[in-house]
Parts: C-alpha cells; structure tokens; sequence
C-alpha cells in the first residue's frame, strides 16, 4: 500500500498538471460514472492530501465537490502527457486536458463528497508529518497506550500516512524495541520520531523514494553495493529479512504486527539497550 509521501507527491503533481483547467472526467469503468458526469467540465481548482487520502477539489468554493481516492493494496493513479490514449484495463476515473491525461486504476475508493463528507475523514484521521500538523494529542494517546508501539504507528486514526516502511525504519533509528507499549516509550524517545517522520517522509515527497539510512551507513560510505528493490531507497531493515544490519551484522528478522510484516533487528532494537 502506497505511503503517506506518495500521496502527498501525487496531490502535488495533480496541481500542477491539471490545477486551473476546465477537465474532462470520465470512468472508462462505468463504476465512478455518476460522479464522473457530476464534475466533467469543471474546473480543477486545487488537490489536497491527508495520510493515504488523496482529494480532488473541482468547481467555485461556494459549491465544491471532491473526489475522495483512497488507492489501498492495488491502486495506482498515473500521469501521462496527451493527447489521451484509447483506455486499457479497468479504468475506474480518467482526468484529461489536450496536454494531459491521468488514469486511476484499483482504488479502494474513489467517491464524489462535499465539504462536510471531507471534514469527516479529516476529523478521524490522526496528524500528518507531512502537513505539519501538531502532534500533541498524538503523542498523548500513545504515551497512554499499552498497545505496541509498532501496532500504534500504523493506526492512522493516531498518525496518518505512517505505513510499514517508515514504521519499520523510524523504530530501527530510535533504537528501540517494536514491542514497547506507548506508555512506556520515553517522551523524548517519541518526539523524536515524531520528527523523524517529518524528516524522512518530506524527503519522500521530494524524491519520490523512502531512504532511511544516516550518510555514515550509505552505500559508497560502506563500500556497500546499493539497494535493488522495486521500493528503491536505501534502508536498514525494511524488507531485509535474513541479510546482516548494517550496524551490528545480525540477522534482520520480520515477525507480523498490525497484519503486516514487521521488519526489525533484535540487538540494535533489544529492549535492555533501550534508556
């Protein structure tokens, strides 16, 4: 599932190929077509992005509708330059200028809401790093947690746009156990990842690639060949299950949490190395 930067690249690329354009919206699908028909015409006024939750704002204020994307396990929203190709494969939205097109392919959910309905996603979604939001009552719903610091990261009713990656990484760069219950992590400890998050996923946005790891521990500062993934980035434990950590050389080990595969390694982030 996509991470909260490529949401936040996606809304950006979004504006700036389609922002301030009269739009033809279609759904090639026929499943997004009743919305479709409602904005086609319009004009595309601004995007915006939340977590994993990507929204589309067409027409005057007074009376804007969005379109709520949610690309889940299997979505994929593509830009590409015009003119506009015959659509292949299940197209559910397509948006299209004689310059441009984009196509959204398998989103969880793609649904035409007005500002109350946007509200309400905002309302239950926690703070983004990305948009610079307070992480003040975050950060207290955690340190009153006896949940799993691994399994509380990936709530996005308490951070949104925190996905397995940056869960994984950040946790590894605080030296500290996944298990750890919130309340029992050191505040100090959690404001740090707090803005680490914020480093590392504005880094994404701008690279398009979740890359974790200090300079010290870089590919040429290591002698190291780079990483080859279908992610890209440089790492130290996501998705390294079995090769040594970089830091220590044990075996990085992968155990499920929050029904998705938790990366970590078990001497840097041993509990009685935690302060």
């Amino acid at each position: 599932m996509p991470e909260g930067h490529t949401i936040h690249r996606l809304a950006r690329d979004l504006h700036a190929t389609f922002a301030g354009r009269v739009v033809e919206v279609s759904s090639p699908q026929g499943r997004f077509s009743s919305g479709a028909a409602v904005i086609d015409g319009t004009v595309l006024h601004t995007t915006d992005a939340h977590g994993k939750h990507l929204f589309l704002g067409f027409g005057a204020a007074t009376e804007r509708r969005w379109v709520h994307v949610h690309l889940g396990l299997y979505g994929k929203f593509r830009i590409s330059p015009g003119p506009a190709e015959q659509p292949w494969g299940e197209v559910r939205m397509r948006l299209a200028t004689a310059t441009a097109y984009a196509d959204l392919r398998g989103p969880t959910r793609c649904q035409l809401v007005d500002d109350t309905d946007k509200l309400a996603v905002h309302e239950r979604l926690g703070p983004d790093p990305i948009r610079g939001d307070d992480p003040a009552h975050a950060l207290r719903r955690i340190s009153r947690s006896r949940t799993p610091i691994a399994v509380l990261l990936m709530d996005q009713k308490v951070m949104a746009g925190v996905g397995n990656a940056y869960r994984a990484e950040v946790l590894f760069r605080a030296g500290l156990d996944p298990a750890t219950p919130g309340r029992d992590v050191d505040p100090v400890v959690l404001s740090g990842i707090w803005a680490d998050l914020v480093q590392l996923m504005n880094h994404g946005v701008r690279t398009g690639r979740i890359d974790t790891v200090r300079p010290e521990h870089e590919p040429d500062a290591m002698g190291r060949p780079p990483r080859v993934d279908a992610h890209g980035g440089e790492v130290y434990v996501y998705r390294r299950t079995g090769l040594p950590c970089f830091l220590c050389g044990t075996e990085i080990r992968t155990r499920e949490a929050a029904a998705r595969n938790l990366f970590w390694c078990p001497n840097c982030q041993e509990p009685s190395r935690q302060q």
